[in-house]
């Protein structure tokens, strides 16, 4: 796999990459199960199961449930990313590619830009089902664009955790499993099933600066009306620290893995 190539073609290759990742999908529309049937499933069971219990009735804790829901959804997408890269790279397919004159690195931006198209799926499957249910957007279409696009922004940096899981552990259930296992907590430690004032004090303080609590106030901001800059600032700073660590860890462990 070559390393010296310019930045321009590194891009170019990681882009024709990407478009593989989709071709699969296109192909495998079962590869996006997780990204369509799993949030129906939360929709459904949550809003029916509890929502009298949490809001009074089921549609009033929709209003709030949608839009908080596509943040476990977005985060759970990150998944393929890990899984994807580490079945590659115990099939043979990285061997393959390293004697393909592309960038050493395309294989693996190529799999990190084609979940964006994951995201999007769930973000779209969310707000379609949402809209059936009586969930409406109280905004406008700017607004919604911009809930989008920091979904998908902070899906592309905590995706790098679960790359990074993909790389250093040897099989795809176990990579699966850890990042399930990492995830599960910030979900269900956050606001996005239940507001934060039921939750005991040491919970609540944690859902005041869970990262997946910060984000659920940006969507319901953006979607429902409500103050947005300041749990923005708090998502952004933890989607940057997450970038910031695991980015590293993860093309290091790129690298060792492919050699």
């Amino acid at each position: 796999m070559s390393g010296r190539v310019g930045p321009a073609a590194a891009v170019r290759h990681g882009l024709i990459l990407a478009g593989r990742g989709v071709l699969k999908i296109r192909r495998n529309p079962e590869h996006l199960v997780d990204v369509t049937v799993q949030p129906l499933l939360f929709l459904v069971m949550f809003g029916y199961l509890f929502g009298g219990a949490i809001a009074g009735s089921p549609g009033a804790y929709i209003q709030d449930l949608v839009p908080g829901l596509m943040v476990p959804s977005v985060l759970m997408a990150t998944l393929s990313a890990g899984v994807g890269l580490n079945s590659d790279a115990g099939s043979g397919v990285f061997d393959r590619f390293r004697s393909m004159p592309i960038a050493r690195s395309a294989p693996l931006t190529g799999v990190v830009l084609a979940g964006a198209v994951r995201y999007l799926v769930a973000i779209v499957v969310l707000l379609s089902a949402g809209a059936v249910l009586g969930y409406r957007v109280r905004t406008g279409p700017p607004e919604v664009l911009a809930a989008t696009a920091i979904l998908v922004t902070a899906g592309l940096c905590f995706c790098w955790i679960t790359v990074f899981l993909g790389m250093v552990l040897r099989d795809r259930d176990a990579v699966q499993g850890s990042a399930v296992a990492l995830f599960m907590p910030l979900v269900f430690a956050s606001n996005v099933f239940v507001p934060a004032a039921s939750m005991p004090g040491w919970l609540r303080g944690w859902s005041g600066v869970n990262p997946v609590s910060l984000l659920a106030d940006v969507v319901r901001g953006l979607l429902n009306g409500g103050p947005v800059a300041g749990p923005l600032a708090g998502a952004l700073a933890w989607s940057a620290g997450v970038l910031l660590v695991f980015f590293p860890l993860a093309i290091r462990a790129y690298h060792r893995r492919v050699g």
